[in-house]
């Protein structure tokens, strides 16, 4: 084996979309995966497509909306596959609304998911990658995470508190080895357009596709130890939308 095919990722939201198409980079890079997401079967697909390429994958069902548990469960999950020096913390939704016509409890439930589950994940992979002095953070954040857009104020208070979240952590883990890295696409043709809480039109043939985002992160993963992309923008040729 060599010391590339013997990385271990853990990845949030990775039964489809930016998830599904990052699990699918590392596997052809020859990194074993585990693949965390609400849908066990879902993720079984995608563990199945990985290890035929001949890296070792399992699938967690875990659901990160549910706050109390997450940091529990995912120091279960790191301890039970073994030390895992890449963490993609992908899971998220959309979210568009007015912020005067928001409730308080979509409000939270974006906050929640967005934000404070990435918090909990890391908080969850933290002490394993402090004990071996090495590890590489990337949160998956937006273009929404450095410019507003109006309807959608809730995601970009999480996308820019995703932001602030990454930068500290940088500078508070950079004397343990560990990297922490932000990517900030703009308008991905993911599954979120398809959802009951985001209410857009857009040409989704212009967009950024998961396989060019997963590149991007798969390329800042690879990145040798002695540097690290703090934060890349991709966006899109055609612009934002």
């Amino acid at each position: 084996m060599t010391p590339q095919t013997e990385r271990l990722a853990l990845i949030t939201g990775a039964s489809s979309g930016i998830g599904r198409a990052t699990a699918l980079a590392f596997a052809q890079a020859g990194i074993n995966l585990v693949l965390v997401g609400r849908s066990q079967s879902r993720l079984e697909a995608v563990a199945a497509e990985a290890t035929q390429v001949g890296v070792q994958a399992k699938a967690y069902s875990l659901d990160l909306a549910v706050l109390a548990h997450v940091s529990e469960q995912i120091s279960k999950i790191a301890d039970d596959f073994g030390p895992i020096e890449i963490l993609v913390n992908n899971a998220g939704m959309g979210y568009t609304g007015a912020l005067a016509d928001t409730p308080l409890a979509d409000w939270q439930r974006v906050i929640d998911l967005n934000l404070t589950s990435v918090f909990q994940c890391i908080q969850g992979i933290l002490p394993q990658m402090r004990a071996h002095r090495r590890g590489t953070i990337i949160n998956v954040a937006s273009i929404a995470a450095h410019q507003v857009f109006p309807q959608w104020g809730a995601y970009c208070v999480s996308k820019f508190g995703l932001l602030a979240l990454s930068k500290t952590l940088a500078a508070e883990e950079r004397s343990f080895g560990i990297r922490v890295v932000t990517i900030s696409p703009g308008s991905v043709n993911t599954p979120i357009w398809d959802t009951a809480t985001v209410q857009a039109d857009f040409d989704r043939s212009l967009m950024l596709t998961p396989e060019i985002v997963a590149q991007s992160i798969l390329h800042v993963a690879l990145m040798p130890e002695q540097a690290v992309v703090d934060e890349l923008i991709l966006m899109p040729n055609s612009g934002t939308f």
